[in-house]
């Protein structure tokens, strides 16, 4: 059954360290190890957070660019050249 279909159900609050937790039923789990949390109008609302939506993911389909990189020192004098 979808969670949004479920009727609401009571869940216990408690300190871990200096952070508020709960405890969420195991017919309410999420898949994965983290969420997104946001707040809307008074209502905290957490979603799964994608496997694939990880920067090192995305960075890791990209190609590799193999340009050489501009030389950005080019035309700028030694930093012993500068009078302050």
């Amino acid at each position: 059954m979808p969670v949004a279909s479920r009727p609401p159900r009571r869940a216990r609050l408690f300190r871990n360290g200096a952070n508020q937790a709960v405890r969420i039923p195991r017919e309410l789990e999420l898949p994965g190890e983290e969420v997104f949390i946001r707040a809307e109008k008074g209502t905290l609302i957490l979603e799964p957070v994608s496997p694939g939506r990880g920067l090192l993911r995305l960075l890791a389909k990209w190609k590799p660019i193999d340009d050489a990189f501009p030389d950005v020192d080019e035309g700028v004098g030694r930093d012993d050249e500068i009078e302050l």
